[in-house]
């Protein structure tokens, strides 16, 4: 498969801060929030797991042949979210034997979440929420680009039904996967 430039990180990308966005969420209990899997399925995370479940939460993956939004590469934890796809898909084997169902989130619809799905053979499935509910229901930090809102980079790892870890920020987005590999090696 050819590489594309989503699927590659430029060298010279702003690294976010921790704002303290995130702080509040672990030992938080998960809502209960449907959402449409890329399978079709409908997922409710509040019950997600087994025992674990990792959930990875972006602002937006590109799509070939369709420009990044105005100065994308300059806001910083935007850019990645197409090599952070690929690492979970690449560490899916290690996630799974830790006990750890995964799941990437967004905003993207379901079609725009099913193309990526497809085109980069992701093993598990991807989650659409397109109002934001679960930013609402849980204050998830979130930023303006383009004239949407989106989600800010994070990683919440589920346990029970309450979110027991919350990676944020994440950076560098390529390399998350591992580092979540480490701590459910470290939590088990």
């Amino acid at each position: 498969m050819p590489r594309t430039d989503y699927e590659q990180l430029p060298e010279d990308l702003p690294v976010p801060q921790d704002d303290g966005a995130a702080a509040h969420l672990p030992g938080t209990e998960m809502p209960s929030v449907t959402m449409t899997a890329t399978t079709g399925e409908p997922v409710d995370l509040s019950r997600a797991g087994r025992p674990r479940a990792v959930v990875y939460i972006y602002p937006r993956t590109g799509q070939p042949g369709v420009p990044l939004p105005e100065g994308w590469n300059e806001i910083p934890g935007a850019r990645g979210c197409t090599p952070e796809s690929m690492g979970f898909r690449d560490h899916y084997a290690e996630l799974t034997a830790l006990g750890a169902e995964v799941y990437g989130l967004s905003s993207q619809d379901g079609d725009y979440q099913g193309e990526l799905a497809a085109r980069l053979a992701l093993p598990y499935p991807l989650l659409s929420d397109p109002g934001l509910v679960l930013a609402a229901r849980l204050g998830l930090p979130t930023f303006t680009a383009g004239g949407e809102r989106l989600y800010k980079r994070l990683t919440l790892v589920l346990n029970g039904g309450r979110i027991e870890h919350a990676f944020y920020p994440v950076f560098p987005p390529d390399a998350h996967a591992q580092e979540v590999v480490d701590w459910l090696q470290r939590a088990t």
